[in-house]
């Protein structure tokens, strides 16, 4: 995670894998992470909101008990405290999450 400016286009490109986030900055008590989703991330849920902004490509979050939302390159989406959840790309997408640093990926 870099103190200074942070390149996402960069932080993209470099990213490891699919669903292997990397931290770009910290904000007040908060990480902006980037994210390569590709495929079906498993089931899970926070005990915190999770926001999700598409960069790149197209992914949904399917919720339990809701309908699906499909985000496009510039849609923001809030996945709010406790709704179990999964970001769903049928092609390789990259996102920008807002998370708290301690956030565990697969949920609590």
């Amino acid at each position: 995670m870099n103190d200074g400016a942070a390149s996402l286009p960069e932080l993209i490109a470099g990213l490891p894998g699919p669903w292997q986030p990397v931290d770009a900055v910290q904000v007040n008590q908060a990480v902006v992470r980037v994210a390569r989703l590709d495929g079906e991330f498993p089931w899970h849920h926070h005990e915190e909101d999770e926001l999700f902004l598409c960069w790149e490509g197209t992914f949904r979050i399917e919720m339990h008990g809701e309908e699906p939302v499909t985000l496009r390159p510039g849609d923001v989406f809030v996945v709010r405290s406790g709704i179990e959840h999964r970001p769903v790309a049928e092609a390789p997408a990259h996102a920008v999450l807002l998370e708290r640093p301690e956030t565990l990926q697969y949920g609590n």
